[in-house]
């Protein structure tokens, strides 16, 4: 291994090193393999929501009378962002409306094991999006 490997494997270590100080291995398993990333086609229940750092979350639900059958996102956000949207769409599908409308942000963080006080919004830009979404649903 000549020098400029062992900088950049020892760069890598060091990133790998503040990554995991910083986040739980729930958020980064999300960041990593994020679940329900995709639009849907002919949703009954929609929103995009602009949270205040400038990211964009849109949330597409399929209903089956009062239960969520199927939950999907899209964001242009950061790594935070897409471990909410992944984790939240996950913990949806399922859920009657009036359990998926009782979320709240502190819910969320908790199944992520939390995220840094910088990142808090990111969850709550998740379930605003999820709230606007039951909001916005088609008869």
């Amino acid at each position: 291994m000549d020098d400029f490997d062992r900088f950049v494997n020892d760069l890598q270590r060091e990133i790998d090193e503040r990554t995991h100080a910083l986040y739980s291995d729930k958020v980064l398993a999300e960041v990593r393999n994020p679940r329900n990333m995709s639009r849907m086609d002919a949703p009954d229940a929609y929103a995009s929501v602009r949270g205040p750092c400038g990211d964009t979350m849109k949330m597409y639900l399929r209903l089956d009378g009062e239960r969520i059958i199927e939950a999907t996102f899209t964001t242009d956000g950061c790594g935070p962002t897409v471990a909410s949207g992944s984790k939240l769409t996950t913990m949806v599908q399922g859920m009657s409306l009036a359990e998926a409308d009782a979320l709240t942000p502190d819910d969320l963080l908790a199944a992520l094991d939390g995220l840094p006080a910088e990142h808090v919004h990111c969850a709550v830009l998740a379930v605003d999006t999820l709230h606007q979404a039951l909001a916005n649903q088609h008869p």
